[in-house]
């Protein structure tokens, strides 16, 4: 089943000589459960596409539908609305509230919702991440694997339809950037989580299901790995 459908997605930073075509005339589709890797040089327009897939951006021409919905047509209020609930987004530096705790900032989307969080999925998330014992601690008390822990609790609690992570390994160790892979392959598998994940490593590239290669913001290779 297609759970994304990019098309004909193009976006354009700045006019005259200052103009750069960030992306041209993108198109593909990707199926629900997939696990998608995109590579490519650096102002290759991988993150750009990452964030016209989660609704951060606006292209400048083109349609992105996630699960048949053409999210630019939505007003920002309820895009806002539905990439809490249908996207989850995890970045390179966290992103978490630092005054809230590692509770908290999971929970967060299913509170800003006014959504009753279901227990039994979070306690699942809970021993998955690896995190019980630290649910009452700050941001700052964490080290940089476990916030990013955290950051993808916080982006699997509302069960969303994908999972998009720009660089998520970018500032760990080695040590660290293999559990958090192996903590994403986990939800790809187990809740069938569909996951586009940026990334600068052929290693991880070579662990997903296919490899979506950009460059000058175009598609140049789409391979299907295994």
């Amino acid at each position: 089943m297609e759970i994304v459908k990019v098309e004909k997605l193009t976006k354009i930073y700045g006019k005259g000589e200052t103009q750069v075509i960030a992306l041209n005339n993108v198109s593909f589709s990707i199926e629900e459960g997939e696990f998608v890797a995109i590579v490519g040089a650096s102002g290759s327009g991988k993150s750009t596409l990452l964030h016209l897939l989660g609704g951060v951006d606006i292209p400048t021409s083109g349609k992105v539908y996630i699960n048949d919905i053409d999210i630019y047509k939505m007003k920002s209020d309820k895009l806002a609305v539905f990439r809490r609930r249908k996207i989850g987004l995890i970045y390179q530096f966290y992103n978490l509230l630092p005054i809230l705790n590692v509770e908290e900032n999971i929970k967060l989307p299913c509170l800003l919702d006014r959504k009753k969080v279901d227990e039994t999925y979070y306690e699942d998330i809970l021993k998955v991440l690896k995190l019980n014992d630290r649910l009452k601690h700050l941001p700052n008390q964490l080290s940089g694997g476990q916030q990013q822990r955290v950051s993808i609790g916080r982006s699997l609690i509302n069960r969303p339809a994908i999972i998009l992570a720009d660089e998520p390994t970018g500032n760990l160790d080695s040590k660290s950037s293999e559990e958090i892979m192996e903590l994403l392959k986990t939800s790809n598998k187990k809740y069938n989580q569909t996951l586009v994940i940026i990334t600068h490593s052929l290693e991880i590239a070579k662990t997903a299901n296919r490899i979506i290669t950009i460059d000058d913001g175009k598609i140049i290779k789409d391979e299907k790995i295994k």
